[in-house]
């Protein structure tokens, strides 16, 4: 295990902390940071996905961010491949990529825990999926493949297709196929108390409203980000294209998307618990004293 190169992941639900504590070590470790975030990757989504900002980085190098337009659809593999590839720089600069983010299924993908299928399109049974509501796709996606429903969001229509349609084809989760090993990660794992997390989760809210995540929205829409496509960027867009468009109230924007991101941090929490070699924290001293021992080990 020794020479294979190091990583480090910094992974935990929404909220927690991920961003200032890979940052942190970045800057005492001389590492750079690569987001794991399955919609930081769209340019002009940064006040709804909590990206860090040119003056939080401090100077940090952040890849993955920004890479492409959220007109297109990026998946999966796009991710995995472009990541690899920052990751592989940021290995030959001789300095500690670190992965943060809590898209476990992009995480997973990257550092080998999971092995992306290599299934084609099967255009018969996504006509046939497609005609099924979100709710539908989903109840079926937990029986076909529950490791993928737990970390999926139970209303993007696409993903869901996909995922069953990668379930169909292996006759079991791409989860239980693991690969060999091509870095030696340290995983370091942030979870506030539900009670903290909660509050975090609804102080970081009403932030983002503040600095303009509705404005933002509307920006989007006005430079062609359809209402279609904003609802399946999911979570904060999918009430942003609601509110927009004047299907809820400003209250029941606020309570439904609250709801609907502590929900998404508890599938976060139930696909990270799979992974028992997370060394969860409790702070940032004791997060850098295992990243210290780890990049001298």
């Amino acid at each position: 295990m020794g020479h294979l190169p190091k990583v480090i992941a910094i992974v935990g639900p929404t909220a927690s902390g991920k961003t200032s504590l890979g940052i942190y070590l970045a800057q005492k470790l001389k590492g750079e940071v690569i987001s794991a975030d399955s919609r930081q990757v769209y340019t002009g989504l940064d006040i709804g996905t909590g990206k860090a900002t040119k003056k939080e980085m401090a100077g940090v190098p952040h890849h993955m961010l920004d890479v492409v337009s959220p007109k297109k659809i990026y998946s999966n593999s796009d991710y995995t491949r472009d990541a690899t590839r920052a990751l592989e720089d940021v290995i030959q600069k001789e300095k500690i990529p670190i992965v943060v983010g809590g898209t476990g299924y992009y995480i997973d993908s990257l550092l080998g825990r999971l092995v992306l299928p290599d299934v084609p399109p099967n255009e018969k049974l996504r006509a046939r999926l497609e005609k099924k509501s979100p709710e539908q796709l989903f109840a079926l996606l937990q029986t076909k493949d529950p490791v993928r429903a737990a970390n999926i969001e139970p209303h993007h229509k696409r993903r869901l297709i996909r995922a069953l349609e990668i379930a169909d084809a292996l006759g079991a989760s791409p989860s239980k196929h693991p690969v060999d090993q091509t870095y030696q990660v340290l995983w370091i794992g942030i979870s506030p108390d539900e009670k903290t997390l909660s509050k975090n989760i609804h102080s970081r809210l009403l932030t983002r409203i503040k600095l303009g995540m509705v404005a933002e929205a509307r920006r989007l829409h006005a430079k062609g980000l359809s209402y279609k496509r904003m609802d399946a960027l999911g979570l904060e867009y999918r009430y942003l294209s609601l509110l927009l468009q004047k299907k809820v109230t400003d209250a029941e924007f606020l309570e439904s998307l609250e709801r609907a991101i502590v929900h998404y941090a508890k599938n976060q929490k139930r696909w990270f618990a799979r992974n028992l070699e997370i060394r969860w924290v409790k702070n940032k001293t004791e997060a850098l004293r295992l990243a210290k021992e780890f990049a001298k080990s």
